[in-house]
């Protein structure tokens, strides 16, 4: 499974959930602005979903979770949090990011170096395709899929032939940032949770800079997280102006209003 975070061995053995010690971005030269949070509401979310992509689109959430043997796509009913569809992965493929394309669905794997696309509709398998290098987070604009690999750049993906258009780095006062993880397009913006962290990173995608932060520490109460139960999902509803963020394992989905610092 993905890199797991450290546990002392004797912390493994305690009868309570420990929550880790998360880093702090951003660096400590950024000027790019600080937002907080308002939780608007609060939503079920299943448990034991190891999130790895999230998006909103027609009123259903549609999810994409991880690790090996677990990992499945599927379309949640958002007041609920009940599963109404679900697709399971191969147990060779620990799935990553989700994003939706026209009447698509494309679902990055870790390592496999593969991208599964499905019917939007059906989840029926329509084709592969390979890439090199790992895969993480998946999102799109209005011409392009956009992709991260865990480093700190971006890829922009050709939807008909998953072939790289470009890419950038992203980067906050001169400094690379790294592990981008699950992304969302909003706004003209792309935001990544940035892995490990309770932080999202606000992103101008044509220069790769980083125009914002977004603190999102203490969404989840200490004592509800775990290991690897980290910030990790964001899904924007345009037609509301909505979004919603939750995590790896967390029992709960938020809909959230940014709010500056």
């Amino acid at each position: 499974m993905r890199r797991c975070l450290p546990v002392l061995p004797f912390l493994a053995l305690l009868p309570f959930a420990v929550a880790p010690v998360l880093p702090v971005q951003p660096p400590p030269a950024s000027r790019a602005p600080l937002y907080g949070y308002q939780i608007v509401r609060s939503f079920p979310h299943d448990a034991e979903a190891f999130t790895q992509g999230l998006e909103y689109v027609d009123g259903f959430l549609y999810e994409g979770t991880g690790l090996n043997g677990r990992s499945s796509i599927r379309r949640v009913a958002l007041d609920t949090g009940d599963v109404v569809q679900r697709r399971a992965v191969g147990p060779e493929h620990f799935g990553e990011g989700i994003t939706i394309w026209e009447d698509k669905l494309f679902e990055l794997t870790w390592q496999s170096q593969v991208a599964l696309v499905y019917d939007r509709r059906t989840f029926q398998p329509i084709r592969s395709f390979s890439y090199k290098g790992e895969g993480w987070g998946l999102t799109h604009d209005a011409s392009s899929l956009i992709m991260s690999d865990g480093s700190a750049a971006l890829r922009f993906l050709d939807p008909a032939t998953f072939r790289e258009r470009r890419r950038v780095t992203v980067t906050d006062a001169g400094v690379p940032v790294k592990d981008l993880n699950e992304l969302e397009y909003v706004k003209g913006e792309v935001w990544a949770n940035v892995w490990t962290t309770d932080f999202i990173a606000r992103i101008d995608p044509a220069a790769g800079r980083v125009t914002g932060w977004i603190d999102l520490r203490g969404l989840l109460p200490a004592r509800e997280r775990a290991g690897d139960a980290v910030l990790n999902g964001i899904a924007y509803d345009p037609a509301s102006d909505r979004v919603f963020v939750t995590g790896k394992l967390w029992p709960r989905l938020f809909e959230i209003k940014l709010a500056r610092r």
